[in-house]
């Protein structure tokens, strides 16, 4: 990886990691609580499956062409076998509250992915970013 790389990685991590809690408390896990307690600590507050919810308007947003790019990658990353709906939606999850609820829906598949590509080593750290410095300069966005 080369130095201008690994430093921008870096930096995007550590950007990632200001959105995570500074102090995390110690449990004893599992038989020191209840059942309600270990479903608590098991539920994230934006994983809403399950919950009752209306049926969702379509009409009210058509999708961008990013977005449906974005859609296509991922059933094309789960054809592949590089990972199921339910990974995603549990990677989606792992973001944390303030990334999951600060980020448009496809965008966290976008993030989702591209943890699941470089965790399991699909992709290297500088093969994203020169991608992503790729498409700014494709579709003319500021870093």
């Amino acid at each position: 990886m080369g130095t201008k790389s690994s430093s921008a990685y870096a930096a995007l991590m550590e950007c990632v990691r200001s959105h995570a809690p500074a102090e995390h408390g110690v449990a004893n896990l599992p038989l020191s609580i209840s059942q309600t307690r270990a479903e608590a600590l098991l539920h994230v507050v934006h994983d809403v499956g399950g919950q009752p919810d209306g049926p969702i308007d379509k009409s009210l947003h058509k999708p961008a062409h990013w977005e449906k790019s974005t859609h296509c990658t991922a059933e094309c990353l789960a054809w592949r076998g590089h990972w199921v709906s339910e990974e995603r939606r549990r990677r989606e999850n792992d973001l944390g509250e303030a990334l999951y609820f600060g980020t448009p829906y496809y965008a966290r598949w976008l993030l989702a992915a591209a943890k699941m590509l470089l965790d399991k080593g699909l992709i290297t750290p500088d093969e994203l970013l020169a991608k992503m410095e790729e498409v700014r300069a494709r579709e003319e966005i500021a870093a």
